[in-house]
């Protein structure tokens, strides 16, 4: 017999309504993404560049959520597409820094309206102040589980 207090109220439940809108909120950015030949992933790379330039395969890989063979894999797929470049050799250790070339940049100018654009419709209906208390929480939540 299941103990129906214990029971998680998924209408209620912070975490499960967090992913609820994390899902959605991908399907939207993809949605968005796609036509332009875009991923997530792939965008995220960009605007990870284009805000801290000269980070590794392992610093992109955290900062967008996947592996470093993932990011790897990426990298190489935007260094032959011509958006990134690699340098040759690392000034120090083994971590080749990777910077936005001019067309990664307008590539990334047209994805960073379009990913906007979702965040706009999804915050629609908050005020900025409710919308700062959101941002707020959020960071709160993974400060919490970390």
């Amino acid at each position: 017999m299941s103990q129906v207090g214990s029971a998680i109220d998924l209408e209620t439940s912070v975490g499960y309504l967090l992913k609820e809108a994390s899902s959605a909120l991908r399907a939207a950015m993809e949605a968005e993404l796609r036509p332009l030949g875009m991923t997530i992933t792939h965008y995220s790379c960009l605007e990870l560049l284009a805000q801290r330039p000269g980070l590794s395969n392992s610093e992109l890989a955290r900062g967008a959520f996947v592996t470093r063979q993932s990011m790897n894999v990426l990298l190489q797929a935007l260094e032959r597409d011509g958006f990134v470049r690699r340098a040759d050799r690392a000034p120090t250790g083994r971590a080749l820094p990777t910077e936005l070339t001019p067309e990664g940049r307008r590539q990334l100018t047209v994805a960073s309206a379009a990913v906007r654009g979702v965040e706009d419709e999804m915050t629609a209906g908050l005020t900025p102040a409710a919308r700062r208390q959101v941002a707020e929480a959020l960071r709160g939540f993974a400060t919490a589980l970390r």
